[in-house]
């Protein structure tokens, strides 16, 4: 221990650097709260400028007087002396107007069928006609006695040709009571002129243990049987040929 100036103290050796003060450490630059304090009030100037914006924009679209705009003068439209135009593949196809709405040329015409075909003569083939003696002479070895035995002809009848379906009938549906059948021949035979002059038929029967009443027409031979079916179906009716 040693004294200097009259004093009692301690050398820079004798120094115990625990009991020394210190020195606090001291951070240079803006602090963090300057930092958010700036930012918000960049924030706050930004908000206040874009809303400012907003509304000059809004101000500015109202301005006017509420006066109507006047049309121009002279006609809206005017039609071309030369009317043509660029020419559109499929323009005025069918189907472009029916899907407009309209219904084109749908109709059914009943009478516009197929002509009927001509009935043509038939040929009947006839059986030809044997040739031959009545009497046959039969060749009898020596040891027997020689005997002239009569062989009466063979005649063969000619194929007679097989009515051409004469009589066929034609079904135009079966109901269940005879008022329902005539109901339904009045019906036809006035829509459709060509079945009045045939002959009608209602026959009783029985299906399924009950009573049906089957309206039929006589067309004649079969091939017109099926041509009146032809029609009548094109037509939208029921029809098929019963024999």
């Amino acid at each position: 221990m040693s004294m200097r100036g009259g004093e009692a103290g301690f050398g820079d050796d004798d120094r115990l650097p625990w009991l020394e003060t210190v020195e606090e450490d001291y951070r240079e630059g803006p602090s963090f709260g300057r930092l958010l304090l700036l930012v918000v009030l960049l924030l706050a100037v930004l908000g206040a400028g874009a809303f400012g914006y907003y509304w000059y924009q809004k101000q500015k679209s109202l301005v006017g007087n509420g006066e109507l705009i006047a049309a121009p003068e002279g006609d809206y439209k005017v039609k071309p002396d030369e009317p043509g135009g660029m020419k559109v593949d499929g323009e005025g196809d069918t189907v472009f107007a029916t899907s407009q709405g309209d219904s084109g040329n749908s109709s059914i015409d009943t009478s516009a069928l197929p002509e009927a075909p001509v009935d043509g003569k038939k040929v009947t083939e006839k059986a030809p006609t044997l040739t031959g003696e009545k009497h046959a002479k039969v060749a009898i070895p020596s040891s027997a006695a020689v005997a002239k035995t009569e062989a009466q002809p063979r005649r063969v009848p000619a194929i007679a040709p097989q009515a051409g379906g004469a009589g066929a009938l034609i079904q135009l549906g079966a109901f269940p009571d005879e008022g329902g059948a005539n109901a339904a021949w009045a019906r036809l035979s006035k829509r459709f002129s060509y079945l009045a002059p045939l002959g009608k038929s209602v026959e009783r029967g029985e299906k399924d243990g009950k009573s049906v009443f089957r309206l039929r027409v006589n067309a004649g031979s079969n091939g017109q049987a099926k041509e009146l079916c032809g029609k009548l179906k094109v037509a939208g009716e029921s029809c098929y040929v019963a024999n």
